[in-house]
């Protein structure tokens, strides 16, 4: 039965994955259009109905040779897509510019957008730190307890808490309103604070910012605040601060340089001068799989030497894991601890600390998207081998058991219904390309018989079976079943002086090609004989793939 396709799109996907290449030298790029041209050309079909679907396809190619042969135009498409090129590309940009310079201004554009956009939004943050006392599971004494009813059971306390919450507010493409508040409370007594900043961006090398403060225990606040980049390599903030209170007026000092000493490597200088003076210098290495610190402080009443190491893993859920160890005046203290992404927002951290006279603490913490949670839990007074040991196994095993039990099942369904949502609203479109595909199909049988015979006359490259989709192993345990299309005809018309080569992109954008299983993985099978041997051959969706390969071509290897 004859295939209809629906009304044209101006399809330059479909071009772009005819050459097989999103740059192509204009030679070349003539050369990929004519074979088109040759291929759906009306005159050459007799069949009512397929030289209609024919003159869509003509059309779809010179309409994409059009776009493809012209800088700009593809400059425009590669940047707005489709739409673009119909109407919001050419309002933004002028035909007179270089490919370049259009990007660019399609990158400002984009800045003043997001400009705009974070006008509208008050980028809200937050943190709240609930701190927990379990020391009585370690460090109880059973005497205590035996003239006390339910004494048998472990005393667990929340013994201090925070609330912070901020929101920002843009005034002007300069000026900034930073609204903040907190409350707090330990063993009891508790208090707040409310805080006001009006942050200036005066150039591209500095801003300064205003603050005032209240709150019911150190009394009104008022601070300012200043960054300038003295260099392109070091950069300089100085804070000055005025705390009113009962006892007078505290002033205080804050200035500090940075500096870069490489590409990956900064060095910084602190002094602050006020109730807790001191000068602290270190030195951060950040790099792709490292984070390194070190860092010096003399001062009053604390002075001391820390040294911190963190490596991250290239894996997908982004797991760092770090040490660090910190003494001075006030004892020695070894942290150690793991981060780990569970989800698109979601950050979970915990960390062991061991310290004398501090004891034995672990800190969890969850950050999802712009809120951040704090569960600092004090364990033990003293170093027990048996808190440490707890501290350490306990948080891992429920995490593997949270983890396996309900993170994995709930990411699963979340994609499994973003699958099911993604084919829903491309059904149409998959109708579409399908009906395309077939049309471009039977266009290209008497194009296929003649390559065939050439092929043939010179023990050439022939494509006898291709199949492409979703593949099932024969030992899968799913009962899943395979999604492939034959595209034995499209690949057999890609073949040119006995060679077919893909490039890096999806094969689903090919001639005759359509995608069977949207959002899923995909690769290429196919079966094809080149002098007379038989061939394999099994290639990834985006995997670029040339055959017959070099030592097929001497004669070698053959299967």
């Amino acid at each position: 039965n004859p295939i209809c396709l629906e009304e044209p799109v101006v399809s330059v996907v479909f071009f772009y994955a005819s050459l097989n290449r999103s740059e192509t030298p204009r030679k070349e790029l003539k050369s990929s259009y004519r074979r088109l041209c040759m291929l759906y050309h009306p005159d050459k079909h007799r069949d009512p109905e397929l030289k209609k679907q024919a003159e869509q396809l003509f059309t779809y190619a010179h309409q994409a040779y059009e776009v493809l042969s012209d800088p700009q135009s593809r400059a425009i498409y590669d940047i707005f897509g489709k739409k673009g090129l119909e109407v919001e590309g050419w309002e933004v940009v002028e035909r007179k510019r270089t490919s370049a310079e259009i990007r660019e201004e399609y990158e400002r554009l984009q800045r003043e957008r997001d400009e705009r956009r974070l006008q509208q939004r008050t980028n809200p943050k937050g943190t709240i730190s609930v701190g927990i006392d379990v020391t009585d599971l370690f460090d109880r004494y059973e005497e205590d307890f035996e003239d006390v009813p339910g004494g048998g059971f472990p005393h667990i306390e929340i013994n201090r808490m925070h609330i912070s919450q901020s929101i920002e507010a843009p005034l002007t493409t300069s000026d900034t309103a930073v609204l903040s508040g907190s409350l707090s409370t330990r063993n009891g007594n508790g208090g707040g604070n409310i805080n006001l900043c009006v942050r200036r961006v005066t150039s591209a090398r500095g801003w300064g910012e205003l603050e005032f403060g209240a709150g019911d225990i150190r009394g009104p606040l008022f601070g300012m605040k200043v960054f300038r980049n003295v260099t392109a390599r070091c950069f300089v903030t100085a804070q000055w601060g005025l705390q009113f209170s009962s006892r007078g007026v505290r002033p205080s000092a804050t200035t500090m340089m940075a500096r870069h000493l490489d590409q990956n490597t900064m060095g910084y200088l602190q002094w602050r001068w006020g109730s807790q003076s001191a000068m602290t210098t270190s030195i951060v290495r950040d790099t792709k799989t490292s984070h390194f610190t070190l860092a010096l402080q003399l001062g009053v009443p604390h002075s001391y030497l820390m040294m911190s190491y963190q490596y991250k893993f290239q894996d997908e859920d982004q797991t760092k894991v770090k040490g660090s160890i910190k003494t001075g005046f006030f004892g020695t203290v070894v942290e150690y601890g793991a981060e780990r992404k569970i989800s698109p927002h979601s950050v979970l951290a915990a960390t062991v600390c061991v310290g004398v006279p501090q004891g034995v603490s672990l800190k969890i913490r969850l950050n999802r998207a712009s809120q951040t949670y704090l569960f600092p839990i004090h364990l033990t007074d003293q170093i027990l081998p048996s808190a440490v040991f707890y501290a350490t196994v306990g948080p891992l095993a429920i995490y593997l058991a949270v983890q396996k039990l309900i993170i994995m099942p709930y990411v699963r369904a979340q994609k499994e219904q973003e699958l099911e949502k993604q084919k829903e609203d491309s059904a149409s479109e998959i109708a579409r390309r399908k009906q395309e595909a077939e049309a471009s199909v039977l266009l290209m049988q008497e194009s296929v018989k003649r390559i065939v015979d050439a092929e043939e006359s010179k023990m050439g490259l022939i494509i006898l079976n291709a199949w492409y989709g979703k593949f099932v192993s024969d030992n899968s345990q799913k009962r899943e079943r395979a999604k492939v299309i034959d595209v034995t005809i499209p690949l057999q018309c890609l073949v040119k002086d006995s060679k077919l080569i893909l490039t890096e992109a999806s094969k689903a954008g090919l001639p005759g090609f359509y995608d069977p299983c949207v959002g899923e993985e995909k690769s290429l099978k196919l079966l094809y004989q080149f002098r007379g041997a038989m061939h394999q051959v099994l290639s990834g969706d985006t995997e670029p793939l040339k055959i017959p390969k070099q030592s097929e071509s001497y004669g070698k290897k053959y299967i």
